[in-house]
C-alpha cells in the first residue's frame, strides 16, 4: 500500500524521460516522499482505530479502554424471528473506540456496564471475543 505513490511517480518519471526535454527529478522525489508519509500516517491511524486487545483487566477497542470490572453483562448474539425487525437495544448503543459505528467487516457485541449504560464492543470474531470476555470476567471476579 505504501508503494503506490512511488510507483506512480516512477511512471511519471519514465513518461518524462521518454517524452520531453525537462525531467522533474526533485519534484518527483519530493512528491514520492510526501505520498509515502501521508499514506503511512493514514494506515497507522486506521489500524489503531480498528484494533482490539483484551487482557484480564481491560478491553481496548481502538482508542477507548474499558475495565473488565466495569462490564456487568455480556449479551448473546442478536437473533430475530421472521416477523421481528426491531433492533435490540444494545445494537443502537454507543460503539466503543470513539467510532460512529461498528467498523466494516466486524460484528457488534452488546455490553451492559456497571452503571447501567449499554455499549457495543466489536470484533471480526464476535463469538471468540464474547467467550474471551466471559473468561476474563470470571477470572477477574
Amino acid at each position: 500500500m505504501l508503494a503506490w505513490g512511488p510507483v506512480f511517480c516512477l511512471v511519471v518519471l519514465v513518461v518524462e524521460l521518454l517524452s520531453g526535454p525537462v525531467v522533474h527529478y526533485f519534484a518527483l522525489l519530493l512528491f514520492s516522499a510526501i505520498l509515502v508519509g501521508l499514506t503511512y500516517v493514514q494506515l497507522r491511524a486506521a489500524r489503531m482505530h480498528v484494533s482490539v486487545e483484551l487482557t484480564t483487566r481491560q478491553l481496548r477497542q481502538g482508542t477507548e479502554t474499558v475495565d473488565v470490572a466495569d462490564i456487568d453483562d455480556i449479551f448473546p448474539p442478536a437473533e430475530y424471528a421472521d416477523d421481528e425487525y426491531e433492533p435490540k437495544r444494545w445494537e443502537t448503543a454507543r460503539v466503543l473506540g470513539e467510532l460512529a459505528g461498528v467498523p466494516r467487516k466486524r460484528h457488534g457485541i452488546g455490553l451492559r456496564l456497571v452503571g447501567g449504560g449499554l455499549v457495543q464492543a466489536w470484533a471480526k470474531d464476535d463469538d471468540g471475543l464474547r467467550a474471551a470476555l466471559e473468561t476474563a470476567k470470571r477470572e477477574y471476579l
